[in-house]
């Protein structure tokens, strides 16, 4: 018999062992890539669990969870409420399948995975947030989070859509969304019992700042010529974050950082000197649909660098407080969630080419693949741009568009081993 849903138990032991079985497959490849620093293990386990154990989130039993659509909501603001956000934002193409049913058609994979896994109720890290809220950014997250209050485990939880301004050149754009963090506050308290105060505040921004401190660090390790650690398990240390405390999740990337200097005084690469260095933007990789960086370091390239909402993104710009007022600190997060953030939401998107030429410099990237998720519209409007700033800069550039199905994984490995062949071609015509 159908639940109110539409999924009966059947169907729900079938989904649990074949999305289960998917991210177990795509956790034993990213080990098998080399050989794996001991302090990047915790950050799989965490996976593990999440995906393959279906256990909860690992944070002290008081703490409710938050949860987020996107990197734009801020965590020092929830933390700040004595609570913990967690991206709702999955890879799985088993929930994918299951979300096609009730999300049309053209709509982008990332939004079906998350209908697929609040309808089957089989993720607890999922079900046990108690509140969502959704940035608009796009067409598809609107609608999303106005339909998830029609699903049977959201129905009774509070979803919260959060404005985000479409420019971010002025203060009075800031402004905009300075009124909606003011908005997120009594809800936030409201929904935790905690009320936010200056110093609470503070100790959020310091909390996720000791986590961009630590990443910062671990970047310096990341544009190390040869690679010190493969980027597609940096890809799962990144998706980790969305799991884990944030306070635990910048201590183990501290123990990290400290594997990265013995393996840099002991010469232990995990690549070649002359491997092609490859930088993937575009939309969001999100465990556990993490092909794209497996192909190209199963390919024989470097996945070198990332300029994605689920990898550094979301960590590499920390809050700047000059007034330490509650006013202060609250415009300081409104103006590192809103200024120099490069989502392709915003009708002027120039940093993110800035950025990206920036990366390219740094990490000594010798080729770009653009992913676009199918139906992913407000980053396929920005190929036609990076591909224009690639050639000025002669980076080879090609756009590789992809679901979360496996259907399409001999075609992109194909086109990937055959932009990596370039990529070497053009190295030896330099050297010749």
């Amino acid at each position: 018999m159908a639940e109110p849903n539409g999924i009966n138990e059947r169907q729900r032991e079938l989904f649990i062992r074949k999305s289960t079985r998917v991210a177990a497959s795509y956790l034993k490849r990213a080990k098998a890539l080399s050989e794996m620093p001991d302090a990047a293990k915790p950050f799989f386990d965490v996976l593990e669990n999440i995906y393959i154990k279906l256990t909860d989130i690992q944070k002290p039993e008081d703490m409710k969870s938050i949860g987020t659509l996107c990197v734009m909501v801020p965590a020092e603001l929830i933390y700040a409420a004595g609570a913990m956000p967690v991206r709702l934002c999955s890879g799985s193409y088993t929930a994918y399948s299951i979300g096609d049913d009730y999300i049309p058609r053209d709509a982008c994979p990332l939004v079906k995975a998350v209908m697929g896994f609040a309808k089957v109720g089989a993720l607890p890290a999922f079900d046990n947030c108690t509140m969502l809220v959704a940035p608009v950014t796009c067409d598809c997250k609107k609608k999303l989070a106005g339909v998830m209050d029609s699903v049977k485990n959201f129905s009774r939880k509070n979803t919260v859509p959060l404005h985000v301004p479409p420019l971010k050149k002025d203060d009075a754009d800031t402004e905009v969304f300075l009124k909606e963090l003011y908005r997120l506050i009594p809800i936030l308290e409201k929904e935790t019992g905690v009320q936010i105060t200056a110093r609470s505040l503070a100790e959020g921004i310091n909390m996720v700042g000791n986590a961009q401190y630590e990443m910062s660090e671990f970047l310096k390790f990341r544009r190390h010529d040869p690679a010190l650690i493969s980027g597609t398990q940096v890809m799962a240390v990144m998706n980790a974050y969305s799991y884990m405390p944030v306070n635990l999740w910048a201590e183990q990337m501290h123990r990290l950082n400290g594997d990265m200097i013995r393996r840099l005084e002991q010469g232990h690469f995990v690549s070649r000197k002359n491997q092609p260095r490859i930088l993937v933007t575009g939309s969001p990789i999100a465990f556990p649909n993490i092909k794209i960086p497996l192909l190209i370091e199963e390919m024989g390239g470097v996945l070198a660098a990332d300029e994605t909402c689920m990898g550094e993104r979301g960590l590499y710009d920390p809050v700047s407080v000059i007034d330490p007022s509650f006013d202060g600190m609250m415009r300081a997060l409104a103006s590192r969630y809103i200024k120099p953030c490069t989502c392709p939401v915003f009708v002027d998107n120039s940093q993110r080419i800035y950025r990206i030429q920036q990366l390219i410099k740094e990490h000594k990237i010798q080729g770009v693949i653009y992913h676009v998720l199918r139906g992913c519209l407000v980053y396929d409007y920005e190929y036609q741009l990076m591909e224009e700033a690639m050639g000025k800069l002669d980076i080879p550039i090609i756009r590789v568009e992809s679901d979360y199905n496996e259907e399409d994984v001999e075609q992109l490995r194909i086109r990937i081993e055959a932009f990596i062949e370039l990529i070497k071609l053009k190295e030896l015509k330099k050297e010749a």
